[in-house]
């Protein structure tokens, strides 16, 4: 992948379109972010390819979810988040139930699952491997929503309608006060559970697109 980079840095980059938006990203397009301070280490100046978009399905809507990767090989999972009409890129990362533990109290964790009350989670440290992930504090916004994941892209079309064409997940979220910061976790029916840190910056943040070199050759 890091020889892929080289080349398009150089000469064949040079040559091609560069998309106008995101939305427009498909499999084999890169995209290439700021450098600033202000994106964690994992994103700051990265070049990222996208490997696959799929789709999760809920109740009114349903959404494309890039999914990245650049030389570190860390999967980054990219959606475009829309909010009193502005866009925002949102750029999620998986943590492991070790992370978990190490961040958060287990007892204020378990309280998210709780449906009579909404749960407040305090990160024990915003410091380490992944600064910049991490807000202080997290606010659950709501009840869990139910949503099904397709490994398809249905920008062009509506998901099908047939029961189970979609796997079903349940989606908890906890946000910071300055929505800068989400926390995800993902209740499959098989019973697998995936936490996620989200953070939200600005489109302005994404400094190129370019398509794959075989749409633009």
């Amino acid at each position: 992948m890091k020889k892929l980079f080289n080349k398009l840095r150089g000469k064949s980059a040079s040559k091609q379109s560069k998309l106008e938006h995101p939305r427009q990203l498909s499999v084999g397009d890169l995209m290439q972010l700021d450098d600033s301070f202000a994106l964690p280490a994992l994103l700051r100046g990265a070049m990222l390819e996208v490997l696959e978009v799929n789709t999760s399905q809920f109740e009114f809507n349903h959404e494309p979810e890039w999914i990245l990767k650049g030389e570190s090989e860390q999967s980054v999972f990219f959606s475009i988040s829309e909010e009193d009409g502005e866009s925002y890129a949102a750029f999620s990362i998986k943590i492991e139930r070790a992370d978990v533990d190490a961040l958060f109290d287990m007892d204020q964790f378990s309280s998210i699952f709780d449906d009579e009350s909404l749960a407040r989670l305090d990160a024990k440290t915003t410091e380490g491997a992944l600064a910049g992930w991490l807000a202080e504090s997290y606010e659950q916004d709501g009840q869990s929503e139910r949503g099904y994941f397709y490994r398809e892209d249905y920008r062009a079309s509506q998901p099908p309608s047939t029961e189970g064409s979609g796997e079903p997940f349940d989606c908890y979220c906890l946000s910071n006060e300055d929505d800068t910061h989400a926390l995800e976790i993902e209740v499959w029916g098989s019973g697998d559970t995936d936490v996620l840190l989200t953070l939200y910056r600005p489109l302005s943040d994404i400094r190129e697109l370019w398509p794959s070199r075989k749409a633009g050759s």
